[in-house]
């Protein structure tokens, strides 16, 4: 084949015309500990923070690159394409460490991935001359440098490790088919041939143990769960429950076996993180069990719920149980007895009410006798990767159902459907087919599942149907052919297929088109895969998956809405160019090379479906053959830049025109996929086929952080329509805010000034408010400090500890007030009532929700679908996308969301209602309905609120029993490693939510066991007494300054030089880490830190509950930094309270689902407050909400910034997702 140059010169350095730059890439946890840090990297200077994560964190190769090189001499192959292997002569002399290191610049990476694509091309014969390679060769570098496109993650992963590196491996199992002799090989190696493939089709038969059966498959998934792909089943050939087996009895039927298939994805998970396992799992429509497994996540989902509530009212009322057992005033033999005891005859009647157990009440009196006072009873929650979604089945794929055009027929004409046994064919139950129909609905309505595939629709599309039929897809519904067959993915970025002027770039589109389509060819040709089957079909088959990303993007800059018909019929041309092209393109390599290996038994059926697109891509409505559906064509006429039209007529008479002449090379050419990572590193603003999902976004600083940006072609699509620089100007400030209270006339400083703020203060506020998210957010205690607030203010320490006070309307001002000051110092979020923007151009900027806290817009549920509809006729496979809906919507507008579907000839759909997972609160039912609950409650209380002075003194000076704080399951804290007096010590904290040290290990090592055992249990008796309420200054008190052995010279700590004993080095360290008592150390703090950014004053109580204080202070990171606050805010308190303590009782016997536990005796304290004013995992589900997430938190590194990808989800922080891309 011959390649022409349109992006670089011949004989120049393509990057020579790149610009690239020097960074540092860094990703943390929410809890500030660094999950990656990467310094020096090289990388065009374009890239965003978020791409330089990505490309650094993911794809660059951390270890095994040689720091020397030589290239081993091909005689078949150019010089400058020889594969390299490390040069052991010219490392002879490095130091170990030295040898070998990590790949550091990003030409490393595009030079392994283009590199690696022209060996194997010029290998395979697809190059006509030398130059011809090098033309090549230098195309696609610059066009991964400029993010014009990317393969999928599988090729960043593996491809051009043992060519550009010689890095090798034993073999992993996997085959391959020669394309000299066309024979199946067993691989010899791990990294010769790569694995760039990220889909995969499996098939699965009605077996329990055999090759290609149930548990085959577990196996299979598994090995391509465990590098990071994708997979998708069709299980309708399991036989249904109660099917007779051949042994004699009964099958268990098809859900048994799926839950076992899920519980083993979510074990596996992905690369050993904590990604879900990519899979789908399909089951027909006539399968005897379709019913059951329609309601399945609806069921499951509905357990949740019923662990969540009932686990909280068993909590509640056996603590109202307990409760009234020590009530005051009874005797012992009457307090336990409900006649006497009238409380506890109440508290039973109302646990009783709630359908509580009787043998739990009657355990908990039992337990009361026995001396303990309280009960404690396992609670859950709602988030996804809690143990009430762990303890359930069907979280680990998505499920779709295939549907036929006879049952949606049946459907509409509220006909009977037969569901048809696995075994030999006969009737095994009768329905009606739209009582299953509302089934499905719903339980899409519920909980977003199952999907939909058009089983009809699919087939009549199929260009191999001699090969048998297509039965399932890959996860995210985009690639669909036969089973046991694989696709490799790439996309190209719109956005960088511009002129000047903001035009599309026809020719330069086209010519990638061209270069990407070879690109997948060739890794097809070099790939391997996990089974002979995959390898043997892929071969014969051939199936590409390139696509495109960011139309949303594209659309919005050149002035047109997601829902228009100018931007269906610009998505429908690019479309219609970009597979035409790469058909015309196939065709040429099988002019060359052959068509694919089974073209010629499907030849017949394939141009009947080639012709179909050149109809469709003709604008035609009539002439298409062997369809029942007929495609929406391209509409010609709504497009307002013409050349594209006539491009793509002109792409698809060539396309038909070649196949005609040579045949295809590629049984399939063209997805469009959810592009998750890879559309961060390509900096797409959209993904796939889908729209922005907000106006405003928030950048990821290179130290950390986030600042909020309008969306990229807001301003230039402002531009497009025509209003002034100064009128953009003030558009955009009014989305994204000033920043600042200045000029602010809602809450002025001067009103602020007039109730007692002073400059300190307010230059406090002002340091906070460009950050802030919301201006409630900074007006609290660790803003402005303790003594401020309450010696000025006058706020006591329970409203400064509650979470949910809201201090700007303590002070005085109402919420009109606050929400005009929300407006003006952190934007609206939206465009929606900008100034100078006109209501006609508000379609234009429509994302897929709401956005902001003033927005009412968001694009219709038919938007969604007529966008798929325009694109589908030209897409060989099909479009990953999600619908999404508001939570308003009902079943019967889920169901007609299905239909207009398949009317308008999609192949796969899915729905999201907002709110349908219990593990996502709803946008609707933020902050604004919070605020009424609250206002609500409050009027509710009014007239009890001239007794509250009388509770209040009751309160303080009744004695009542303190209860034992215990530590969350999983909670954060620090390791210290050191070294005393020559003997190594290691201290190990555990810490609560607010930041409030629980819990302390010592370990020693070469101690005699005696000694190490007494400082083991030394600890835990300083835990329970931190548990209980004890301040740690008594213990710092009580124990530094202490003298024994060892001791002396201290080394591997920052701050401490000398101790007198391990004790008194202990109890200085965490002195040091959670009081501020630098007073104990050797070295200023001031010396310790790597900036001068201040001290923090202003960070949220959020910040203590994600962060260990003692892990960030020894790295200088003031920024989260709460200057003692969080961790003492407790200690004042419980200082006056541990007056009177008692001994504790012995821990009770664990009951099944209850722990009792004995209590010490202490004075009345508020201390248990604090403890729980700490923002909850809700309060940060609900943040994320607002600013245009999704609300989960990433599996991988648990940040709440994912966003809806297709029907997959991506993290916006660190690029990870829960599809194959």
């Amino acid at each position: 084949m011959r390649f022409e140059r349109r992006f670089t010169t011949a004989g120049q350095d393509p990057y020579k015309a790149i610009e690239f730059k020097t960074a540092t890439s860094e990703i943390r946890n929410p809890d500030g500990t660094i999950v990656f840090q990467a310094e020096n990297v090289e990388i065009p200077a374009q890239f965003s923070q978020v791409a330089t994560d990505i490309l650094a964190q993911k794809y660059f190769r951390k270890a095994g690159v040689a720091a020397a090189l030589k290239t081993v001499e091909e005689s078949s192959v150019p010089s400058w394409l020889w594969r390299s292997v490390p040069d052991e002569d010219a490392m002879a002399d490095m130091a170990e460490e030295e040898r070998t290191s990590g790949e550091t610049s990003a030409k490393q990476v595009f030079n392994r991935l283009a590199g690696t694509w022209t060996y194997w091309g010029w290998k395979g014969g697809y190059f006509t001359t030398e130059e011809d390679a090098q033309t090549y060769f230098d195309e696609m570098r610059y066009m991964l440098a400029m993010q014009m496109s990317a393969p999928n993650s599988p090729q960043w992963f593996n491809t051009g490790m043992h060519w550009a590196y010689g890095i090798d491996g034993p073999s992993q199992g996997h085959f391959y088919v020669d394309f000299k002799s066309g024979k199946l090989t067993r691989s010899a190696s791990a990294y010769e041939h790569p694995q760039p493939h990220a889909c995969f089709i499996q098939s699965v038969g009605d077996d329990l143990v055999n090759e290609g059966g149930i548990m085959d498959l577990w196996v299979r998934e598994a090995r391509l769960f465990k590098y990071g792909s994708g997979t998708g089943s069709n299980f309708s050939r399991l036989r249904g429950s109660g099917e007779s087996l051949s042994g004699g009895g009964k099958s268990s039927g098809l859900m048994s076996f799926l839950r076992i298939g899920d519980r083993a994805a979510g074990a596996i998970k992905s690369g050993g993180t904590t990604r879900r396992a990519a899979k789908m799992v399909t089951v027909d429509i006539d399968h005897p069990d379709i019913e059951e497994y329609v309601d399945w996540k609806v069921v499951e989902e509905q357990k949740v719920a019923a662990l969540v509530a009932g686990s909280k009212l068993a909590q509640k009322h056996m603590g109202e149980v307990m409760a009234a057992c020590h009530a005051d005033g009874l005797g012992d033999d009457q307090r336990f007895d409900p006649k006497a005891n009238r409380a506890l005859k109440k508290a039973i009647l109302s646990a009783r009410k709630s359908m509580i157990p009787e043998n739990y009440v009657q355990r908990v009196i039992q337990f009361a006798q026995q001396g303990y006072t309280e009960i404690e009873f396992k609670t859950y929650d709602t988030d996804w990767d809690s143990e009430a979604y762990l303890t359930v089945a069907g979280q680990n794929s998505n499920n779709s159902v295939r549907v036929s055009n006879e049952y949606l027929q049946a459907v509409l004409d509220n006909g009977d459907w037969e569901l048809i046994q696995r075994r030999d064919n006969g009737v095994a139950k009768r329905i009606k087919a739209a009582d299953l129909w509302e089934k499905i609905a719903h339980a899409a309505w519920a909980c977003a599942d199952p999907g939909l595939q058009y089983d009809t629709t699919i087939n009549e599309w199929h260009t191999c149907p001699e090969g048998g039929r297509i039965n399932a897809s890959n996860p995210c519904s985009e690639y669909m052919f036969l089973d046991d067959t694989a696709c490799n993915l790439a996309s190209m970025n719109l956005m960088q297929f511009r002129h000047a002027d903001g035009t599309f770039n026809i020719e330069a589109f086209e010519h990638a088109c061209r270069f990407w389509t070879l690109t997948l060819e060739i890794s097809v040709l070099m790939a391997q895969f996990p089974s002979k089957e995959i390898a043997q079909l892929s071969y014969e088959y051939r199936t590409l998956g390139l696509g495109y990303a960011n139309i949303g993007g594209l659309l919005m800059a050149q002035g047109h809405s997601y829902d228009s018909d100018e931007g269906r019929a610009i998505c429908a041309a690019i479309t219609a160019i970009m597979t035409g092209v790469s058909y015309a393109t196939s065709a040429e390599i099988a002019s060359e090379l052959g068509a694919f290996p089974q073209y010629k038994k499907n030849a017949k059926h394939m141009m009947r479906v080639m012709k179909n697109h050149r109809l469709a891509a003709h604008g035609k409505s009539k002439g298409y053959k062997g369809l029942s559906i007929l495609p929406v064509p391209l509409d010609g006429a709504s497009c307002p830049d013409q050349n594209m039209i006539k491009a793509a007529s002109a792409a698809w008479d060539k396309a038909v025109e070649l196949g005609e002449e040579h045949g295809y090379r590629n049984a399939q050419a063209t997805v469009i996929a959810p592009t998750g990572t890879i559309g961060l590193v390509m900096d797409c603003d959209t993904t796939g086929i889908e729209p922005d999902f907000a106006i405003v976004k928030f950048k990821k600083l290179a130290g950390g952080g986030y600042f909020k940006i309008i969306n990229r072609v807001v301003p230039e699509a402002l531009s497009n329509m025509g209003y002034s620089q100064s009128q953009i100007d003030d558009i955009i400030n009014y989305a994204v805010g000033s920043g600042t209270l200045k000029n602010c006339q809602s809450i002025s400083i001067n009103a602020l000034k007039d109730k007692g703020f002073g400059e300190a203060e307010l230059a406090k506020l002002e340091g906070a408010m460009e950050s802030a998210f919301d201006v409630k957010f900074v007006f609290n205690r660790y803003t402005l400090g303790d003594e401020f607030c309450k010696e000025t203010l006058g706020f006591t320490d329970a409203q400064l500890n509650d979470f949910s006070f809201n201090m700007l309307e303590a002070l005085g001002f109402d919420k009109d007030a606050v929400e005009a000051a929300n407006i003006h110092v952190c934007g609206s979020m939206t465009l929606e009532g900008a100034p100078h923007l006109k209501d006609e151009h508000l379609p234009v900027f429509d994302c897929a929700n709401v956005c902001g806290r003033l927005g009412k817009r968001f694009l219709s549920v038919d938007s969604h679908i007529t966008m798929m509809a325009a694109a589908q006729p030209f897409i060989s496979g099909a479009i990953s996308k999600t619908i999404n809906m508001p939570n308003s919507a009902t079943v019967a507008e889920c169901g007609e969301a299905y239909m207009s579907s398949w009317r308008l000839g999609l192949k796969a759909n899915a729905l999201y209602r907002d709110g349908s997972k219990l593990s996502q609160p709803l946008s609707s039912g933020l902050v604004d309905d919070e605020e009424d609950e609250e206002d609500m409650v409050e009027a509710l209380n009014t007239p009890m609120a001239a007794a509250a002075p009388q509770v209040i003194e009751k309160v303080v000076e009744r004695i009542v029993r303190a209860e034992r704080d215990k530590l969350p399951q999983r909670r954060k804290g620090y390791t210290q490693k050191a070294t005393v007096g020559g003997h190594k010590v290691y201290l190990r904290t555990g810490e609560y939510e607010d930041g409030r040290i629980g819990e302390v290990f010592i370990d020693m090592h070469k101690e005699g066991a005696a000694f190490r055992s007494l400082m083991n249990n030394f600890a835990i008796a300083v835990s329970i007494g931190l548990q209980y309420g004890v301040p740690l200054e008594e213990f710092v008190e009580a124990y530094t300054f202490t003298r024994f052995e060892p001791q002396g010279i201290v080394t591997g700590n920052d701050a401490i030089k000398m101790s007198t004993s391990i004790l008194d080095y202990t109890f200085r360290e965490l002195a040091i880490s959670y009081l501020d008592r630098h007073d104990l150390g050797h070295v200023n703090p001031e010396d310790l830190d790597t900036s001068t950014t201040g001290t923090g004053d202003s960070q949220s109580d959020l910040v203590n509950k994600v962060t260990s204080r003692g892990f960030i202070r020894k790295q200088g990171l003031v920024v989260y930094s709460n200057d003692g606050n969080a961790a003492v805010k407790q200690t004042a308190a419980n200082e006056t309270t541990m007056q009177t303590a008692a001994p504790a009782m012995p821990s009770a016997p664990v009951a099944p689902a209850v722990v009792a536990t004995a209590s010490t005796s202490s004075a009345a304290s508020s201390a248990s407050s604090a403890s729980s004013s700490a923002p909850s995992a809700s309060d940060r589900v609900q943040q994320a909400r607002m600013q245009g997430y999704e609300g989960e938190a990433c599996p991988e590194c648990q940040n709440f910034t994912l966003v809806r990808n297709g029907t997959c989800l991506k993290c916006n922080t660190c690029g990870g997702t829960t599809g194959c891309s």
